[in-house]
């Protein structure tokens, strides 16, 4: 199939530049802890380092607390809950040991497996801590960055500073003079560079670039955080010279994230391991790691829809922010149940009957929507057009809100579970009309984003079902636009002749092209 891109975008493969990351053997699983190192960023270090190599002017400079390296224990799912609310850049595991092998996920094995892990992050010298859960200050760090002050006033070589700091803990070894036969840049720099994804379908089966996803690296307590552009370049905020652990975060500058790892994490993590100070590209395609290849196609589907909503575009109103897809690999159906959000379904044994083994972490982590990537959904292509069709629920679910979302998601789920119809029953049980409205644009949606994106004929999907989104494929191809279509989505709207009525009242010069077409899909 020849691709018709969405956008202008003429990419080309990254050159060879000794950083490239290899995508196919990704690590998953328990995160395996080594020896424990001394944290070079210590107050204490960072000072003895600065009188070594300032003896004169040592006690002139002052070295004080900028950043604290903490751990908190949540005890309960509603803790759990309010310190991810902090939004700080938490970390399951001690970032000052060394990792013998890379993971998904670490646990501290003085805790039982029942009990939620320690949690890590490096957080400002006044940091308010949220009352009522447990805490423990690892320690007092000094990191020049964020004492812009000292640093610009100073005249003090920081970045030797850091380095004497390295030497005098024992960890000279991360400031290797060569990688992979690669000599190392001199001094600090910001590290940079691109994650690119391949779509066989889409832009002649070149590389494009990994979209809107955070990249975040550290060295032990030092973090930095950026996303990619469209185009999947990135650029870190903070210099290093050390080298540093990279690791891509799918939480999404366009306001969405990608979760489940199996573990209890609001965005899922793939670690890339250690590269150089300069930064690390990345290629992901079919040979991929399996949960790095389902991850960027859901992104960059969720990532362009969401810009096409634009008025200059679309014109669609946007899913809400803080939108949590989760893709689960086993199941075949997708979703888009917007629990996080606030939708009710009636009766939790439907979700328990829907997600089986995974309901239990539904405890802390409620999800707007899930992609299944089991069965014969899982090339890029599938993938890409199922998040599309979910997506286009997402922006009716904030047109209409809960009050009509509720009785249309627990129609769906009710018919999956109880009368082994796939998803959408016969259509004559209660609330049909929910459905047949909310599918009918799913299914219209994910065929237009589709043939832009892939080029063809206007693909058919979802009219072997009950429902007719042959009515808004006939509208739309004779010259109604996919907003015009969305604006007769209204609260209101809860049935066919709702619909119709809709329609008419928007656009009464068209009404016997209406009254046409709704006799002709008529059941």
């Amino acid at each position: 199939m020849l691709a018709v891109p969405m956008a202008c975008r003429q990419e080309e493969q990254p050159g060879p530049s000794g950083r490239q990351v290899d995508t196919r053997a990704l690590s998953h699983g328990l995160i395996e802890l080594g020896e424990k190192l001394e944290d070079p960023y210590s107050v204490e270090n960072m000072r003895e380092a600065l009188a070594r190599l300032y003896p004169t002017r040592a006690g002139e400079i002052p070295v004080s607390t900028t950043d604290l390296y903490v751990r908190f224990l949540p005890e309960t799912e509603d803790q759990y809950a309010r310190l991810l609310a902090l939004d700080l850049k938490l970390t399951d595991h001690p970032v000052d040991y060394r990792i013998v092998r890379e993971g998904d996920y670490y646990h501290d094995p003085d805790l039982s497996e029942e009990a939620i892990t320690w949690q890590y992050a490096v957080v400002p010298h006044d940091f308010s801590f949220p009352p009522g859960i447990r805490y423990e200050i690892l320690d007092e760090c000094f990191i020049s960055e964020n004492d812009p002050v000292t640093r610009a006033e100073s005249g003090i070589d920081w970045d030797a500073v850091e380095r004497e700091a390295f030497a005098l803990t024992g960890n000279e070894d991360l400031f290797p003079e060569t990688r992979d036969g690669e000599e190392q840049p001199q001094g600090p720099v910001f590290p940079t560079g691109r994650i690119t994804v391949e779509d066989p379908n889409a832009f002649g089966g070149k590389p494009y670039g990994l979209s809107g996803v955070m990249v975040c690296c550290n060295s032990f307590v030092k973090f930095a955080t950026a996303y990619t552009d469209r185009d999947g370049y990135y650029q870190l905020p903070k210099k290093y010279s050390s080298t540093p652990r990279y690791r891509l975060v799918f939480k999404n500058s366009a306001g969405f994230s990608i979760g489940l790892n199996l573990v209890l994490v609001p965005a899922s993590v793939s670690t890339l391991g250690t590269g150089p100070a300069s930064g690390v590209d990345a290629h992901i395609d079919a040979s991929s790691d399996g949960a790095l290849f389902r991850r960027a196609a859901v992104n960059n589907a969720a990532y362009d829809y969401i810009a096409r909503c634009a008025s200059s575009d679309l014109d669609l109103k946007a899913p809400p922010q803080d939108l949590r897809i989760w893709i689960f690999k086993d199941l075949k159906c997708s979703s888009s149940a917007m629990l996080h959000h606030g939708a009710f379904v009636e009766t939790n044994e439907l979700i328990q009957r829907y997600l089986g083994g995974y309901v239990s972490l539904l405890k802390v982590f409620l999800p707007d929507i899930t992609i299944g990537a089991g069965g014969d959904g899982t090339e890029f292509i599938d993938l890409y057009s199922a998040t599309m069709h979910e997506m286009a629920h997402a922006s009716h679910y904030a047109q209409v809100g809960n009050n009509w979302w509720n009785p249309y998601i627990t129609y769906i789920l009710r018919s999956y579970v109880t009368e082994g119809r796939e998803a959408y029953g016969s259509g004559t049980s209660e609330n049909a009309g929910y459905c047949e409205i909310g599918e009918m644009w799913g299914y219209f949606m994910e065929s237009v984003l589709f043939q832009d994106r892939y080029g063809g004929d206007l693909p058919t999907f979802g009219t072997s079902y009950w429902f007719y989104p042959q009515i808004f494929r006939y509208l739309y191809e004779r010259g109604m636009t996919c907003a015009q279509i969305f604006r007769a989505l209204k609260s209101g709207v809860t049935s066919r002749d709702d619909l119709l009525d809709a329609l008419v009242e928007l656009y009464p010069e068209r009404e016997s092209t209406l009254a046409q077409v709704f006799s002709r899909y008529s059941r």
